[in-house]
């Protein structure tokens, strides 16, 4: 028979949410079922409505970073990507920053959609965040999008802000997803959510 095993997801944009899965009492291990999404309000969009493979949508919301008390991006032209149990990561144009906030580092990672990332270290007001932001050179097809462009962790900013709104970060601190009030999870990332 199986048994429930309560998990907190700190990450949602909805405080007291809690989520049950079904877990073999056989098992401890276990297999973990999809989560139970969370229903949308209306004007409010849920992650696992996001396709996967994942898409590029071009925003015209204004996008404000701050780090170091110092303003290091303000655009309308930003891009996000949509990915099934993920909160949308933003892609902002290298143009963006001003001159020596972007330091390229060594190192890559791969994305099996995206491709190939190279990373920089964010460095403004004497703050300086190692491997704070990602690009993708040459993305791999239907993200051409993501070419010169810069996606950041939030959670390494001062604040990171979508019209106004101060947005939360994505739990795990390595996929960089930007949560908003319009965003409702549960969000991939925490505790227990690897096989999402």
């Amino acid at each position: 028979m199986p048994s429930r095993i309560r998990r907190d997801f700190t990450g949602c944009s909805q405080p007291g949410v809690q989520v049950w899965d079904m877990v073999s009492s056989r098992s401890f291990s276990g297999v973990f079922r999809r989560p139970r999404p969370i229903k949308p309000a209306p004007g409010q969009e849920s992650v696992w409505d996001y396709p996967r493979p994942p898409k590029v949508e071009p925003r015209s919301e204004r996008v404000v970073v701050r780090l170091g008390a110092q303003v290091i991006v303000d655009t309308t032209n930003a891009v996000r990507v949509l990915e099934t149990s993920h909160p949308p990561v933003y892609y902002v144009p290298l143009d963006a920053f001003p001159d020596g906030v972007l330091v390229p580092v060594g190192g890559t990672t791969f994305c099996e959609f995206k491709g190939e990332a190279s990373y920089f270290t964010i460095t403004a007001g004497g703050t300086v965040v190692e491997r704070g932001g990602w690009t993708y050179p040459q993305p791999a097809r239907g993200f051409e999008a993501l070419s010169s462009r810069v996606a950041l962790y939030p959670e390494h900013m001062d604040s990171c802000e979508v019209d106004g709104e101060q947005v939360t970060f994505q739990e795990g601190g390595f996929y960089g997803g930007w949560i908003t009030r319009q965003i409702v999870g549960p969000f991939k990332g925490g505790p227990g959510t690897a096989g999402w």
